[in-house]
């Protein structure tokens, strides 16, 4: 047969046989086997496939809302009409809403306890005393009044932060349901009492900020894996919602400026002038046009209007309904245009003087560069609008989010804050996409917003500037959280509510994993493939986690189970070692027994380490990332550089291997000079994956191998790969561009001894046949003799 070599090398894979018969029954730990009955059935709603089925169905709200926002009580009162058509095939008795502004009441909240213990040293006069039962502290949803649509009373019950409304007889499918909702509530101070909405206050100017989230009742999910979702808002775990089409009347100071969800109807009648033909300006501008300026945000800050304006919003097809007011706002925009739909979209910031010396220069080109990216790995955009507010937080909402990052007082900042600020802009915005459109259920799995938006972050950050300090994404960045005992780790799959280590396991890991997969595992172009399809099956949908699950799959041809088991369902990190490395020189007549010669010493760790991901977009002439392209942004933008040496990816991984046992032995003798290696590895973490190889040989030259994760799937403790080399080989290192989050670099590392190597009994056997040949030749020794046979 012909042999299959590149370069320098042939090589041959085997499990290690021996270790399975040494161990009978342990081999295996169902690493490999398929989720099965893990995942849920599929059913003529969702399909074995990841796609929606042809039973498919999803209900719907509309709403139509009116707000007054009295600033001098700091209370807000509401008025709804929701529309709720049933679209399930159940008829339905009651219909469950979300009240999550109980969540700030002392009286109405989920009561979700958590664990106190004393202090070290009590000090009674910082102490104050329990008060049992808890005084209200007056915050909460208040309800005047729940009715049908001619006006009659509805019976309700309120559990904590959801509302039950038993309807007057059942909701059959295909019908619709209208009602009233009368509300108010007092408007917290979001500084002092955390949360995701409230004001906060400015002592220097002596004006608000608000950010209006969350803030009238809303309908849960009634769906076809779950009924009714109605738990209880705890803060944490954020929504499962409807989409729906929205109009909404914010009756609020006349001197303030509000943004919001959706465009807005009546510019004409809340601006002056001046203001609207800078926004006319805008819309067809390549550059942020302030459409607000400095100067009339601080004249603003000033004088206190007793006077009110209406702003009027529209929004069609979004799940969710925020918006901000502030006479302290400052407001820009420019039109982005996505060229995958063309769609024409206005990218705008709002935010005070305090955030100028940033927010002027970087938010809306920060929300331009974030929709066009997202929709580059996605599906293009489909909103008219995309804001940012600074607000001292980052949350999300369709088509508005809200963001941190102000100046020191003279206008200057630190690296850090911008960095910050970018990438929480980038974060925030990348929501519109996930769950805003791909609209899962943050309640119960925060993973599949905040880590498919995390991953999606990390790509866009790279496409801003190839040297940003991402910290999610990059799988070296996770090996600390990987490392962590058993006993402070939770699978990606937990509930939102009990997850410990909250950042890292709903962020930074399932963000991690998807690097994995698409640098290491599946490669560049199926994964994007899969993940494009995910994201087309499910926008304006709701997917679960198999869905995502069975698309990727799907779409790549790739069986990716064993990934899902291990890295998602377990808590156990990846840690590969090098055990041994057993050196040969084969006779290709007889069978050599080798002694292992083995030298093992650590190669010194990275404190910084470039991912491979941003080399190969380094590398790739086809990425022209958005600073280098941007003037003005380059201008302010810190590059720096780790002085990482550089790596020539092409060479990654295109090494083609022969299997020597089904080599014929004339073929193999055509090679000189050839020595053998026997590479063994052990599986120290539990977690299988990819062997990725990285040969150095006394030359200097190099050689890469990825060994694919499948070497395990007969014996998930160890393994050994045998390579045949015609160049002395000097070192091996394993997963040399730490792409695979192991956690234990010292043990992945291999260097052939300085000194002079020790012969094997084969060799020495060899050399007394040649000496007992050659003294035979001059009629001096019996060669048998002098090979120690009788």
């Amino acid at each position: 047969m012909k042999l299959k070599v590149l370069g320098l090398v042939f090589c041959s894979a085997v499990v290690s046989a021996q270790n399975i018969q040494n161990n009978p029954g342990s081999n295996h730990g169902n690493k490999f086997e398929q989720l099965g009955t893990i995942l849920p059935t599929p059913n003529v709603y969702r399909t074995a496939s990841g796609s929606a089925g042809h039973a498919y169905w999803q209900q719907r709200a509309d709403y139509d809302i009116e707000a007054y926002l009295d600033e001098d009580k700091r209370n807000l009162k509401g008025s709804e009409t929701i529309t709720y058509y049933n679209n399930s095939p159940d008829d339905l008795d009651y219909l469950w809403l979300q009240l999550d502004e109980n969540e700030q009441s002392s009286v109405k909240n989920a009561d979700y306890a958590v664990s106190s213990t004393l202090p070290k040293k009590v000090v009674i006069d910082k102490v104050k005393a329990s008060e049992l039962p808890v005084a209200d502290n007056g915050y909460g949803v208040n309800l005047e009044k729940v009715t049908d649509v001619s006006g009659n009373p509805l019976n309700y019950v309120v559990n904590k932060t959801m509302m039950r409304i038993d309807l007057p007889k059942a909701l059959k499918k295909g019908e619709k349901f209208v009602f009233k909702i009368n509300w108010n509530y007092n408007i917290p101070n979001r500084i002092e009492k955390g949360g995701r909405g409230g004001y906060e206050y400015f002592a220097e100017d002596g004006n608000d900020l608000y950010t209006i989230t969350q803030w009238f009742p809303r309908m849960c999910v009634y769906s076809d894996f779950h009924g009714w979702q109605n738990h209880q808002f705890t803060g944490r775990g954020e929504f499962a919602l409807v989409f729906g089409n929205y109009k909404v009347k914010m009756n609020v100071p006349a001197d303030h400026v509000v943004g919001g969800t959706g465009e807005c109807k009546n510019y004409d009648q809340v601006l002056s002038s001046e203001q609207l033909a800078r926004y006319r300006k805008a819309e067809n501008s390549n550059e942020p046009v302030e459409i607000v300026t400095l100067d009339e945000a601080k004249k603003a800050e000033k004088n206190h209007s007793k006077q009110r304006k209406t702003w009027i919003f529209e929004a069609n097809d979004v799940r969710d309904f925020a918006w901000t007011s502030s006479r302290k706002f400052i407001w820009d925009g420019m039109r982005v245009t996505i060229p995958e739909n063309n769609n024409k979209v206005m990218a705008m910031s709002f935010y005070g003087k305090e955030a100028y010396g940033l927010y002027r220069k970087f938010s809306t080109k920060a929300v331009a560069h974030t929709i066009k990216t997202y929709s580059e790995f996605t599906i293009p955009y489909p909103y008219p609008v995309a804001q940012s507010v600074e607000a001292a937080n980052g949350m999300e909402y369709p088509m508005i989010c809200f963001n941190y990052g102000r100046t020191e007082k003279d206008g200057t900042y630190s690296e850090a804050i911008k960095n910050g600020m970018l990438g929480v802009i980038i974060h925030e915005v990348g929501h519109n996409f996930f769950p805003m459109i791909i609209n899962s259920d943050e309640r119960q799995w925060s993973w599949m917003d905040e880590g498919l938006n995390t991953f999606t972050e990390y790509l866009t950050e790279e496409k801003w500037d190839n040297k940003f300090p991402s910290k999610r994404g990059p799988a070296w960045t996770i090996v600390d959280y990987m490392k962590l005992p058993k006993d402070e780790l939770e699978p990606i799959m937990t509930n939102s509510e009990n997850i410990e280590k909250f950042g890292p396991n709903a962020y930074s890991k399932p963000a991690t994993g998807l690097n994995i997969l698409r640098e290491t595992i599946m490669g560049r172009e199926l994964f994007d493939k899969a993940f494009k399809t995910y994201a087309k099956r499910w926008a304006f949908r709701h997917p679960e986690p198999a869905d995502f699950f069975r698309t990727m799959e799907d779409a790549s041809g790739e069986d990716l189970d064993w990934f899902w088991r291990g890295w998602f369902y377990g808590t156990d990190p990846v840690d590969i070692s090098l055990d041994k490395v057993t050196i040969a020189t084969p006779d290709f007549e007889a069978v050599p027994k080798t002694e292992t010669v083995t030298y093992k010493v650590d190669k010194p760790g990275l404190n910084e380490f470039e991912d491979i991901s941003k080399i190969r977009n380094k590398d790739d002439k086809n990425i022209k990332f958005y600073v280098e392209s941007d003037k003005d942004v380059q201008d302010f933008y810190y590059r720096y550089d780790r002085g990482q040496e550089k790596v020539d990816t092409s060479k990654e991984y295109n090494l083609t291997t022969g299997n020597l046992e089904k080599l014929d032995a004339k073929d193999i003798k055509k090679e000189n000079n050839v020595t053998a290696y026997q590479i063994d590895f052990s599986n120290k973490g539990g977690l299988v994956m990819p062997i990725i190889l990285e040969f150095t040989f006394e030359d200097g030259s190099k050689l890469n191998d990825k060994i694919s994760v499948q070497i395990w799937r007969h014996n998930e403790q160890r393994a050994s790969k045998t390579y045949y080399f015609d160049k002395k080989l000097k070192s091996v290192q394993v997963d040399p561009m730490r792409e695979t989050a192991d956690i234990d670099t010292s043990n992945n590392f291999w260097a052939a001894s300085t000194s002079a190597e020790t012969p094997s009994k084969f060799q020495v056997f060899k050399q007394k046949q040649k000496d007992a040949a050659r003294g035979a030749s001059n009629g001096k020794v019996n060669p048998m003799q002098a090979a120690g046979k009788k």
